[in-house]
């Protein structure tokens, strides 16, 4: 049987650098197979600028199975697509109709600089981990599950925390650019475990003044960043991180 295949057109934004000006730019595609992926559907899109002795789309990818983060795209004007629970890499062109004219930009956040093209700059999250998103204590090697006194719904809860991938949905998606989601989550995956008692006194509010100083906003209290986000991290994170925020300040 044959595979379905759609016509789609793309405008795509396209901007040198970040001190350059960006616009829009419009191409067609056609005979695309719905059980290829977005970026699979963009690989075919450069392969065809690229014969035309034209600039390929610069876009970032790597692991292309939704654990990097790094395939981050605002698409039809939804962070990662119109699908939930998805990456961009994992978003299928069956969730778009034939003849659809699909619009492609990159996260519009501040504290997130276009690179080129598609392409933001991170770093902000790599120093908000690096102000307080580590232990220092010796976790040592592998121990015995049952020897490990730790409740089954705290760890259960510490991983639900640490499935964030950083790829920055919430922040791209929240009408303030704030990051509360994702220092909830890096915070709240090692406050609930033992190995993270020693920052505990410090992280949360090294983390928040480090997120505030890289020029994001307040939470919106919206909820729209759970809504986004690919990895479904909840709401109730941000409420702890809250209460780790209060009591660090009680310490001093």
């Amino acid at each position: 049987m044959a595979h379905k295949t759609i016509n789609i057109k793309l405008r795509v934004w396209r901007q040198k650098d970040a001190k350059s000006k960006g616009g829009f730019e419009n191409y067609e595609l056609e005979n695309i197979s719905v059980d290829s992926s977005f970026l699979e559907m963009i690989d075919v899109l450069n392969e065809k600028l690229i014969s035309e002795n034209k600039e390929p789309v610069a876009y970032d990818h790597d692991c292309r199975e939704g654990i990097c983060g790094m395939c981050s795209l605002f698409i039809n004007g939804r962070a990662h697509g119109p699908d939930s629970l998805v990456t961009t890499c994992q978003l299928h062109m069956r969730k778009f109709t034939d003849g659809e004219t699909i619009t492609i930009e990159p996260w519009r956040v501040g504290s997130f600089p276009i690179i080129k093209d598609l392409m933001v700059d991170r770093t902000a999250y790599e120093k908000i981990m690096q102000a307080g998103g580590f232990v220092s204590v010796s976790t040592g090697g592998v121990p015995d599950a049952n020897s490990v006194t730790i409740p089954k719904a705290d760890a259960d809860e510490a991983m639900d925390a640490a499935a964030c991938i950083g790829c920055g949905a919430c922040v791209a998606t929240c009408k303030n650019s704030s990051a509360m989601l994702f220092v909830a989550a890096k915070v709240s995956q090692l406050a609930l475990l033992p190995q993270g008692k020693v920052e505990a006194s410090r992280r949360a509010k090294n983390m928040v003044a480090k997120m505030d100083e890289l020029g994001f906003g307040n939470c919106s209290n919206t909820g729209a960043c759970e809504m986004e986000c690919p990895k479904g991290i909840s709401l109730a994170h941000i409420a702890r991180l809250n209460r780790e925020f209060l009591v660090a300040g009680l310490k001093g």
